[in-house]
């Protein structure tokens, strides 16, 4: 039996290779039909925002990658409430359909996998 795994996106799309690595490695279980999610906290809820005008500072655009999340049958997909506000995001204009999770929500969501991994 597989073992779940929630992978924890927390830097912004434009701060380096580390939001990329994420959606990599939820891309290869996926893929490997692995039980897993994938949680977007602090800077990480700005890879929701659509227009990413990634080329502007020298990265790729995640847009695409994020919508294929679904045919590799990863569905389990999360923000943190307290993220979004603080960087003034409202869940309405998020480019990506996710389950936003207050304080509570996250602590259960955590418990809920086998393994966790930030990055």
């Amino acid at each position: 039996m597989a073992r779940s795994m929630l992978i924890i996106s927390r830097q912004s799309p434009w701060a380096g290779p580390s939001a990329r690595e994420a959606l990599d490695i939820v891309l290869a279980g996926g893929a490997f039909e692995l039980p897993l999610g994938l949680l977007f906290l602090d800077d990480g809820v700005f890879q929701l925002v659509g227009s990413q005008r990634a080329a502007s500072v020298e990265q790729k655009d995640l847009t695409a990658n994020l919508q294929a999340l679904p045919l590799f049958g990863v569905d389990a997909l999360f923000a943190a409430r307290r993220s979004l506000a603080e960087r003034n995001l409202d869940e309405s204009s998020l480019a990506l359909s996710v389950e936003v999770l207050d304080d509570a929500g996250l602590s259960a969501l955590i418990n809920r996998y086998d393994h966790v991994i930030t990055i």
